[in-house]
């Protein structure tokens, strides 16, 4: 079991993610916004967040950038239904910053949980 930060400002997302991860067995947390996952994080630990990246008061990438400063161990996974505008790729950003996992919305589950257990077991593809 693994304690999970999901944020994204979308509630239903949160609520989804966080009735699909407890299912599977993790303590999971949701927030909507960044500013609120960076003080989650700071209060708790956690072993891995699960990021949206468009979201008001701060971002997804201003939040992993500073997850990553003030926890370069922690495991992110970047979601995002709105990754591109014009030619700016925001998922392909959020790999740069250090997400492990990217995935667009709609999420796969099945596929989301796996990613899950790979980033937790630092066994990436390489």
């Amino acid at each position: 079991m693994a304690k999970i930060l999901v944020v994204d400002d979308e509630p239903l997302i949160c609520e989804m993610l966080e009735v699909f991860l407890s299912r599977a067995g993790h303590d999971v947390t949701a927030v909507t916004d960044g500013k609120q996952a960076v003080k989650a994080v700071e209060s708790t630990p956690v072993d891995l967040v699960v990021a949206d990246i468009v979201m008001p008061e701060k971002d997804g990438l201003e939040t992993i950038m500073e997850l990553q400063k003030k926890r370069p161990e922690l495991k992110i996974i970047a979601i995002s239904g709105g990754s591109r505008i014009g030619n700016f790729d925001f998922l392909a950003m959020a790999k740069k910053l250090g997400a492990c996992k990217t995935f667009y919305k709609p999420l796969d589950n099945s596929a989301l949980l796996v990613a899950i257990n790979e980033c937790l077991e630092d066994k990436l593809p390489t």
